[in-house]
């Protein structure tokens, strides 16, 4: 069984090893002392780096396991998704 981010998942492995290293790069921000609006700076550009992730995983998703289901699981599928979007709006 293939998911539907097969086609997207070196690009998604990219972004997930960037916002990886961003990370790291706070912790080393901090451990430095700098100055916080540059920290809070980088926290944002990670949360930007896993939105896309997430925005990709979700449109995969969609186009692939949503469309590629019996009709009798649509509305489960379409309720599983929305529970996930929710988790990833909260």
């Amino acid at each position: 069984m293939t998911h539907g981010y097969y086609e997207s998942k070196p690009e998604l492995i990219k972004r997930l090893n960037k916002a990886a290293g961003q990370i790291g790069g706070i912790g080393k921000m901090i451990e430095d002392d700098r100055y916080c609006i540059d920290i809070l700076t980088q926290i944002s550009a990670v949360r930007s780096a896993l939105d896309k992730v997430a925005l990709e995983l979700v449109s995969d998703h969609t186009k692939h396991c949503m469309t590629e289901t019996d009709a009798d699981k649509k509305d489960m599928k379409a309720e599983e998704l929305t529970a996930a979007i929710a988790r990833l709006i909260k």
